[in-house]
């Protein structure tokens, strides 16, 4: 397993089009890549949000529990293997879904990524959705002047008590 790949690859898949699982799987039986980089069209901009069962608010203490409701919109893409009823043990990754979505450009893949996240459900456990929601509508991604360690360095931004 390319590590790589398994955290990446939606935004890669949303760009071009591309499986890059099936690719992958392909090439480990023998066959040859199906296209050149040169070949490999980008198509508009990709947004990636790891919802995970944890609280921000409380230093991201982990929120396992039953999840009594989970739903999201069409129209997006949503990596998950839970669903409503399901349970997230304390004993694993935090990850519930990643959320995924593409548009013609930033601007309007943030919007896209506001929406989603503003009609995405997932209740019974705490979650990182309000911190995304508060990401996204942050001025310094919006004005891609955010950094790698923007949560920690500018909570005020952020700040979901």
């Amino acid at each position: 397993m390319n590590t790589r790949l398994q955290v990446e690859h939606p935004v890669t898949e949303a760009l071009t089009g591309l499986d890059l699982v099936a690719e992958q799987l392909r090439i480990a039986d023998g066959a040859p890549l199906a296209l050149t980089q040169a070949e490999v069209r980008l198509n508009g901009h990709a947004i990636e949000c790891r919802i995970n069962a944890e609280d921000p608010s409380r230093g991201f203490f982990p929120s396992p529990g039953t999840i009594e409701r989970f739903s999201w919109p069409e129209g997006v893409r949503m990596d998950t293997g839970f669903r409503t009823g399901s349970v997230v043990t304390p004993f694993y990754d935090s990850l519930v879904a990643k959320l995924i979505v593409q548009a013609d450009d930033r601007d309007a893949a943030i919007e896209a990524m506001d929406d989603a996240l503003a009609a995405t459900a997932i209740d019974g456990i705490q979650t990182t959705l309000p911190l995304h929601r508060a990401l996204v509508n942050a001025a310094a991604f919006r004005e891609v002047a955010h950094y790698t360690t923007f949560i920690e360095a500018e909570p005020e931004a952020w700040n979901l008590s």
